[in-house]
């Protein structure tokens, strides 16, 4: 039987449960992917992908769902390592090209991860015009999700949408990295209030990513957290990534050099099973019966 998702005030572990589902469907290739939204969903799925970017816009009679992939596999979050330490830094930059108009909107001081700002350009055309199509078929609440760099895309795209003027109803991330400074994050915040549900799995590393120094860090998250798991590992998640890499390389200088990223990564791959989306369903899952 089918998940199914209702439009409800604020969050709803019922549709985060839902969205999650949408998260890890988007994992899937076609002819599979398709398939399994409709399984699963109930949702009629188009797939639309462009180099590593990879997205579905999933539809039926009463919602429209933009499901944005993230890292293929566990193992290939290797990949994200250049643009979550080493590179994070250089990779903090103001709006330019094809995103610059939109993302310009978030103010003077606004910087954004140029990394996740070029993934969504790959893809974004295609994206926006199959939802726009969807919406003039028929108006219908807009959700937009994704689970880890595709939390961080499902979030920039929202703010896309805004900018054309196409109301998103909810964006629900799952483990999502952050993708700005606090200038960016606090536009976010405000035109897209009420809106934004970051859910994090305690013990998850991926959404204190990326960091730029063992003492500051320029990036910043959107203000509305929701813990899925143990109460000590939800603590854990709520520590500052200040306090976290500070433990991890203690006695360091102020810019993580080179050498002492790769071993911060590798403490960070020894904790990477709780960014899998699998978990994140199973633990909503775990809150929903909880609460039942």
């Amino acid at each position: 039987m089918p998940l199914v998702m209702e439009e409800t005030p604020g969050g709803n572990l019922q549709n985060a449960h839902y969205l999650a589902a949408a998260s890890d469907l988007a994992y899937y290739n076609a002819p599979e992917g398709p398939q399994k939204f409709k399984d699963e969903l109930g949702l009629d799925a188009k797939l639309f992908s462009v180099g590593n970017t990879q997205a579905y816009v999933a539809t039926d009679d009463d919602h429209i769902v933009v499901a944005f992939r993230g890292t293929e596999s566990p193992t290939s979050i290797e990949g994200l390592k250049d643009w979550l330490l080493t590179d994070a830094n250089d990779f903090l930059i103001m709006p330019e090209g094809r995103n610059s108009t939109d993302f310009a909107a978030a103010g003077v001081g606004a910087r954004f991860h140029k990394g996740f700002m070029t993934a969504l350009a790959d893809i974004w055309d295609s994206v926006y015009a199959a939802t726009e199509e969807e919406l003039k078929k028929k108006e219908r609440p807009l959700w937009v999700t994704g689970h880890s760099l595709g939390g961080s895309l499902a979030l920039l795209a929202s703010w896309r949408f805004l900018r054309k003027t196409t109301d998103v109803y909810r964006v629900y991330t799952f483990g999502a990295p952050m993708v700005g400074n606090d200038t960016a994050v606090k536009a976010f915040d405000k035109e897209l209030e009420g809106k934004v549900y970051r859910f994090v799995h305690g013990p998850d590393i991926v959404p204190k990513l990326p960091t730029v120094s063992l003492v500051a860090n320029s990036y910043g998250h959107c203000l509305k957290e929701i813990h899925v798991g143990v109460v000590q590992a939800a603590a854990a998640a709520a520590e500052s990534a200040h306090d976290f890499f500070s433990k991890l390389a203690a006695g360091a200088g102020e810019v993580i050099d080179k050498v002492r990223v790769d071993k911060i990564w590798e403490r960070l791959m020894q904790g990477v099973s709780a960014h899998d989306i699998t978990k994140y369903r199973a633990q909503i899952a775990e809150k929903m019966k909880e609460n039942a």
